[in-house]
């Protein structure tokens, strides 16, 4: 097999082998989320702890196995080693270095590492694909949005913090205190550990949660519109095809 016909059965889009390779690369992700959660079980025999470890060694030399394979056959090594995938899947295999080196104080943050599997299975999704694009064609508009939000977090802060500090010095300590009330309140979620007491703070608790509300809602229906307009020009096509490869500007229109 050429080593076009191996990155495609490695994405799927093989015509003969190309869904059961993705289907036992998924099941082998979704298998090792459910080992992960597993060897965590108090009183978990050793049997099943030294079958457990033994899994994740297989799963880590498999996905090993495939990293080096895909940069062998990348008709442009570079480009995928450091390609947002390439990347992915390199840090899915890093923690075979706490297996290598158990002693090292990094090893915890080496076996979280584990997670960043669950996003291979993305790797051939074409729905992802398809938001991909949408995301990319509205860009502009969720950056204004962004910066949008973010001073408003901070007009927040330093508002609330005028019209809170003289009355409860000790919660709204200093306006990065109060930022911290600023983006519990404008993402609704409302922890309750910093109140306004005053109605001055009540008040403009109100008009800053009125206004938050626009900003979540603004990038929201900008992003749905992107989907459908993505959808009504068939991105989400079989691998290959002329739509599938439709730019940026041609989705816009």
């Amino acid at each position: 097999m050429r080593r076009a016909g191996i990155i495609q059965l490695l994405d799927g889009r093989h015509p003969r082998n190309g869904r059961s390779v993705t289907f036992a690369l998924n099941g082998l992700i979704l298998l090792s989320a459910i080992a992960i959660a597993v060897e965590t079980m108090p009183d978990l025999p050793d049997r099943a702890q030294d079958f457990l470890g033994w899994f994740e060694i297989t799963v880590l030399l498999v996905f090993a196995l495939e990293y080096l394979t895909r940069v062998i056959c990348s008709p442009r090594p570079l480009r995928y080693i450091f390609s947002f995938w390439g990347l992915i899947d390199l840090l899915a295999i890093l923690p075979l270095l706490a297996l290598l080196q158990p002693q090292w104080t990094a090893v915890r943050i080496l076996r979280l590492l584990r997670l960043i599997r669950l996003l291979k299975l993305f790797h051939t999704s074409l729905a992802l694909d398809r938001m991909s694009r949408a995301f990319r064609a509205v860009r502009g508009e969720l950056t204004v949005f962004g910066a949008l939000a973010a001073m408003m977090l901070y007009v927040s802060a330093v508002g609330i913090y005028v019209f809170e500090h003289p009355v409860q010095p000790e919660a709204f300590t200093s306006i990065p205190m109060s930022l911290w009330w600023a983006v519990a309140s404008l993402t609704t979620v409302g922890y309750g550990d910093l109140v306004p007491i005053t109605l001055g703070g009540r008040l403009f608790t109100t008009l800053m949660l009125f206004i938050g509300l626009g900003i979540v809602a603004g990038p929201a229906a900008i992003i749905t519109t992107a989907l459908l307009e993505a959808d009504k020009f068939g991105v989400e096509s079989p691998p290959g095809s002329n739509t599938k490869n439709m730019s940026n500007k041609e989705i816009k229109k």
